[in-house]
């Protein structure tokens, strides 16, 4: 029995840069159950340490960290900016649209994560732009990832 994705979203976040953008993503799992108190902070060291290649695509990048920095569930989230912030990448700044992922274990998230691929080059980030509000960029998601 595939694990039930637990969904969070948020619209119109104000981020001064990118690391309140990865904070707000990542909170939002906190706040959703998935993640625990510790993960934005895993997040933000993630970006630190590796630098912005979470930025996958023009405007979007993925939020995440490993499975024992603080998954509880398989979480998948999405956070609107309210004006987009520079990650430093070379080709797909600036961000306006952060999904921010998390799971228990290294295995749990493999098949929601390519729903979301799959998704994502279908149209998901233009679908996601175009909601009116945090309800409708939440059922975005859900039909990306079918099992939530």
């Amino acid at each position: 029995m595939a694990a039930v994705t637990v969904i969070a979203a948020d619209d119109g976040v104000a981020a001064r840069d990118w690391r309140e953008a990865v904070r707000a993503a990542a909170s939002a799992l906190v706040g959703a159950g998935a993640a625990g108190e510790g993960y934005p902070d895993a997040c933000e060291r993630v970006v630190e340490e590796n630098g912005p290649y979470i930025v996958l695509t023009k405007g979007l990048a993925l939020v995440h960290a490993r499975p024992e920095d603080g998954g509880l569930a398989v979480g998948v989230g999405v956070t609107r900016l309210a004006a987009p912030v520079e990650f430093g990448h070379p080709d797909n700044d600036p961000v306006d649209l952060l999904l921010a992922f998390c799971t228990p274990d290294p295995d749990a998230h493999v098949g929601t994560l390519a729903a979301l691929a799959r998704s994502l080059s279908g149209g998901l980030a233009d679908r996601l732009r175009g909601a009116p509000g945090r309800e409708e960029l939440a059922g975005a998601l859900k039909e990306a990832v079918p099992d939530a």
